[in-house]
């Protein structure tokens, strides 16, 4: 991370100084979900509106929506992880649940990302037959159960302190992620870090990147995880 410089606002996140992209928030009709939702998209600065460039879906946790991903700075670490010499990409969100990336009812936030996030994002011209997928909390265990429900959907996926069980629906997939590479951190201070151990454990192939040391479950750590994910990420887009 030489060459930048970073801040951390009120115990927040940490930002990179770099400045964010087209960043923009737009509200559509999701049909799986019954509901117009926010649709929240961010291109790294130098790269106009980002046509022609692959995608990461963003997967947001229970206490956040794509409506804070600005004021969390995603557009601006992205720039960074650019200018730091990762392959330009694309970040993408849309409104899930409050409890799950699953289906519930007639709700389905599962496949508004696999089957409506990419088609908004293919008007836009992104290019959207290269796809990872990127989450914490709930929207790690999302993200996880994206790329085992739909194999081959996403190049990578990778897991901030993903909201996993023993015996959930997260490991009983993991079997049908197959060979897709994974990215899983989680820190030593969370609740979830004890059952996060034993997913990566149980992977049937070992995690790609990532790994456990001092942090709580909250965006002051997760944002200290952003540049290795993103470099990550970016790899597997190329």
């Amino acid at each position: 991370m030489s060459g930048c410089s970073w801040t951390r606002p009120d115990d927040g996140p940490v930002l990179p100084s770099a400045p964010a992209g087209d960043e923009r928030l737009e509200q559509r009709f999701s049909a799986a979900r019954g509901r117009i939702v926010d649709f929240w998209t961010a291109v790294p600065a130098g790269h106009g509106d980002g046509r022609g460039l692959p995608v990461c879906l963003v997967l947001h946790g229970g206490s956040k929506r794509p409506a804070d991903f600005s004021a969390l700075g995603l557009g601006r670490f992205l720039t960074d992880a650019v200018r730091r010499g990762a392959p330009p990409f694309v970040l993408a969100g849309a409104t899930g649940d409050r409890l799950a990336w699953r289906p519930r009812g007639g709700d389905d936030p599962q496949w508004m990302v696999r089957q409506e996030l990419p088609a908004w994002c293919a008007e836009r011209g992104f290019d959207t037959g290269r796809l990872a997928a990127w989450g914490w909390s709930m929207g790690g265990s999302g993200s996880l159960l994206l790329a085992s429900t739909f194999p081959g959907l996403v190049r990578s996926v990778a897991a901030f302190s993903p909201a996993v069980t023993p015996g959930d629906a997260v490991f009983d997939g993991l079997e049908r992620i197959g060979r897709t590479p994974v990215g899983l951190w989680c820190g030593k201070g969370d609740d979830l870090y004890g059952n996060v151990r034993e997913l990566w454990a149980t992977l049937p192939v070992p995690p790609r990147a990532g790994g456990f040391g001092p942090g709580e479950h909250n965006f002051g750590y997760w944002s200290t995880l952003i540049p290795e994910a993103f470099d990550f990420l970016a790899e597997s887009l190329r």
